[in-house]
């Protein structure tokens, strides 16, 4: 009589491997990467908020840079974000902290980019962003460090 152990524990071995990856590739990855589940008038809210970037703001003498430069906006209300650039030089709307939000992806005018657009808020254009979650967000302009602002996205009690 031979003994197969060997050739059984390969052929299970395999087999457990296989089954890993399949898992790993197919269920773990999708759910990892699937976008939450948020509500329906959070990515629809009824208005939005606007935050004008004013003419001369590259200059660190001007007293304004942001108008508001602290702003508040509430979920399910005001919480689609909009950076106008009323300037004549383009200037980026990029998170102090590296925020990711859950569904909007990076808090960052530059992330555009990848998905093919510009990487700056050109003069006369716009950014848009989508705050899902209640928090304090700082931002500033990356080639003018000097231009600081914040939006605090609050509960919607009503």
């Amino acid at each position: 009589m031979e003994n197969h152990a060997g050739g059984i524990s390969i052929i299970a071995f395999v087999v457990a491997l296989a089954v890993s990856i399949g898992y790993y590739q197919f269920i773990y990855i999708p759910e990892a990467n699937a976008k939450p589940i948020i509500k329906e008038e959070v990515l629809n809210p009824t208005d939005s908020t606007i935050i004008t970037i004013v003419e001369g703001s590259s200059l660190e003498s001007n007293p304004d840079f942001f108008v508001k430069k602290d702003e508040r906006a509430t979920l399910e209300i005001s919480n689609m974000v909009i950076w106008e650039n009323n300037d004549t030089i383009p200037h980026t709307v990029t998170s102090d902290n590296g925020y990711k939000d859950a569904y909007s992806g990076l808090f960052d005018s530059r992330a555009r980019q990848e998905l093919g657009g510009d990487a700056f808020v050109m003069p006369g254009k716009t950014y848009e962003f989508l705050f899902t979650k209640p928090g304090q967000y700082a931002y500033h302009c990356e080639p003018h460090p000097w231009m600081q602002g914040s939006i605090e996205i609050v509960e919607n009690f009503a």
